[in-house]
C-alpha cells in the first residue's frame, strides 16, 4: 500500500511540476510588436472594440462563456460549425474616425500544441471600407498567451476577473515572418496580394461574461496610397 501511495503522490507531484512549468515558461510568448513595422509598404490600421456587446452581432455555438449578441441572433450549433464563432463589428481609423465594416469567421486550429504554447484558431476577415473596396484576410491566430496572461486569471480570481494591461500579436502565419495574408477584392484593393497582422489589447476580463475592455487592432499593409489616405 506503501508503493501505491508513492506512485500516486510522485505522479501527482511530477503533473503539478509538468502544469507550472508549462504555464510559466519564460521561452514561450507572443511578439508584443508587429512584424510590418520594419515594412517599406504604409501601414493602416483598422480599430475595432473587442468587446461582442459592442459590436453589430457576435455569435457561436451558445454555449460559450461569451454569450451571442444581440440576444436574438442565431446559435451556430450545427455540426460543421459548432466550433466557429461569427463577428460582425466597425472598424475605426487610428483618429477614432469610423471607416468601415469587418466581419471575422473564427475556429480551433488542429494545429494546436499546448505543451508548445500554441492555442491556434483559423480566422478570416472580410473587410469593406465603402467607396474605397473591400479585401480579404486570411490568417492562423495563437491564443496561448492571452490564455495565460488574461482568461485563466480572470478564472482564478476570486472575483472572477482580471484587470490590467495586456498586448500581443495574436497574427502567426501563413506568411513566414508571422504575418498574415491579405487578397484584394474589390474597388482600388482589387488584385492586391499583401499582408496583414492582428494585435489585441486587454484591460479587463471576466470569467462569467468575457472581455469587458479589450480592443482589437488590424494592421494593413497595402501599396497604394490612397489606403493611406482612408485614415
Amino acid at each position: 500500500m506503501k508503493y501505491l501511495i508513492s506512485l500516486l503522490v510522485g505522479t501527482l507531484l511530477g503533473a503539478t511540476l509538468f502544469l507550472l512549468g508549462l504555464y510559466y515558461n519564460p521561452f514561450v510568448g507572443q511578439a508584443s510588436v508587429s512584424p510590418l513595422a520594419v515594412s517599406d509598404t504604409p501601414v493602416i490600421d483598422l480599430i475595432y472594440s473587442a468587446v461582442p456587446g459592442e459590436s453589430i452581432l457576435y455569435t457561436n455555438n451558445g454555449e460559450s462563456t461569451i454569450a451571442p449578441f444581440p440576444d436574438r441572433v442565431g446559435e451556430l450549433w450545427e455540426p460543421a460549425i459548432v466550433d466557429t464563432s461569427a463577428w460582425v463589428t466597425d472598424l475605426q481609423s487610428s483618429r477614432g474616425e469610423w471607416v468601415g465594416i469587418g466581419i471575422k469567421f473564427s475556429s480551433p486550429s488542429e494545429q494546436t500544441r499546448i505543451v508548445h504554447g500554441e492555442a491556434m484558431a483559423n480566422s478570416v476577415w472580410h473587410i469593406y471600407l465603402p467607396e474605397k473596396g473591400t479585401f480579404l484576410i486570411d490568417q492562423t491566430e495563437n491564443y496561448w498567451a492571452y490564455l495565460r496572461d488574461v482568461v485563466i486569471p480572470a478564472y482564478w480570481s476570486s472575483s472572477d476577473n482580471w484587470r490590467g494591461t495586456y498586448h500581443s500579436i495574436m497574427t502567426n502565419g501563413p506568411g513566414s515572418l508571422g504575418t498574415a495574408r491579405l487578397t484584394g477584392g474589390s474597388g482600388m484593393y482589387a488584385d492586391s496580394i499583401s499582408e496583414a497582422v492582428e494585435s489585441r489589447t486587454a484591460r479587463g476580463y471576466s470569467s462569467t461574461v468575457g472581455p469587458i475592455s479589450m480592443s482589437g487592432s488590424l494592421s494593413v499593409a497595402i501599396s497604394n496610397t490612397e489606403v493611406v489616405n482612408a485614415e
